[in-house]
């Protein structure tokens, strides 16, 4: 939750559109941002010093003993305050829930000498959960996320017996679909021009099709509160850095290798493709067809399934909770099965 401040500002914004550029500072680390569980640090080295990785650690409700682990990675544009209400309710349905910030979001260490690469962010997620003795863990990332868990799958197999893809980035290669390249440099313009005005437009856009109700409210205010603090540079960078990630770190020539069994959750609505801005039109409604990209992707996977939310774009669990819920039981149920059953 904001804190009482942060409230009051933004019932201003709420009231006002024109007063979007008034939200209240939440610094670039978050740090008057209130997360829904207790957040602690994880801190690794680099040869600049250490840099710290946030996480939150949610129990199992009830006999958490050997409560199976859920690892939930975060979208680009968000931290993993949004999963929230999600790691609430698979804590009462028996998990335990590790949500970690990446280095470079939400209030994470955003170092600018740092490698953003997915590579080195799925081996930071292994040495935290190393450190935690948690050595099984289902993996379910969305948007950037799932990208970023599609490369843990590949890197740690073993440890991965179960992965989750909600509306991941990366079903196709923009490079190769003629999207230029832009560049750290033009990024980071990029996102020092971002506020509240620009971050909900090209979300209701781009996440919502169109659509935007309350609900959607506090992730766009949580962006721009991190972009209006006075060190708005460090989160740019780290922004920009990340871009570049996603568009010259394809894994998508990779889905046959990818070996856990795999649930692909889209969004029949979902059209989010990096690099829209920068291709004609045409070629732009060619980009980010969740539904004909996914269905390509589980063809080319060992062990995968999809479920499609219709009516639903790139935030089910924010847009249809109720659905993504009943969707995620059933897939984390019919795991549990399969896993008695192949068991010794």
């Amino acid at each position: 939750m904001l804190r009482l401040s942060g409230l009051l500002s933004l019932c201003l914004i709420i009231a006002t559109p024109a007063l979007a550029a008034e939200v209240e500072p939440l610094g670039v680390n978050l740090s008057d941002y209130d997360y829904p569980y207790p957040v602690h640090r994880y801190a690794m080295p680099t040869p600049h010093g250490q840099v710290q990785m946030a996480y939150m650690d949610i129990p199992a409700a009830g006999d958490a003993h050997n409560a199976p682990v859920i690892v939930l990675l975060h979208g680009k544009n968000f931290s993993g305050a949004y999963w929230g209400d999600t790691a609430t309710w698979l804590s009462k349905h028996g998990y335990r829930v590790i949500v970690p910030d990446q280095i470079g979001f939400g209030k994470s260490d955003k170092p600018a000498a740092y490698s953003y690469t997915f590579h080195h962010l799925a081996a930071n997620t292994h040495a935290l959960l190393d450190s935690l003795d948690i050595e099984q863990a289902t993996i379910l990332g969305h948007s950037m996320g799932g990208m970023l868990a599609m490369r843990y799958a590949l890197m740690y197999p073993e440890t991965t017996p179960q992965l989750v893809l909600v509306d991941p980035i990366g079903l196709e290669d923009w490079k190769a679909k003629g999207v230029p390249y832009r560049g750290i440099q033009a990024w980071y313009a990029r996102e020092m021009q971002q506020d509240y005005a620009g971050i909900k437009a090209y979300q209701t856009k781009s996440y919502y099709h169109g659509d935007w109700k309350p609900a959607y409210q506090p992730w766009a205010q949580m962006l721009a509160g991190m972009h209006a603090s006075p060190d708005r540079s460090k989160l740019a960078w780290a922004q920009a850095a990340t871009y570049d990630m996603v568009y010259t770190q394809p894994v998508y020539y990779e889905f046959g290798d990818i070996q856990p069994q795999t649930t692909l959750m889209i969004g029949s609505l979902d059209r989010t493709a990096l690099g829209k801005d920068l291709v004609s039109d045409a070629k732009a409604a060619q980009l980010g067809n969740y539904p004909a990209l996914s269905k390509s992707a589980v063809s080319r996977m060992p062990h995968a399934q999809r479920v499609v939310f219709d009516g639903v774009g790139h935030l089910p669990f924010i847009e249809a909770p109720k659905q993504f819920r009943a969707a995620l039981a059933e897939t984390l149920d019919n795991a549990a099965k399969n896993s008695h059953k192949s068991a010794p």
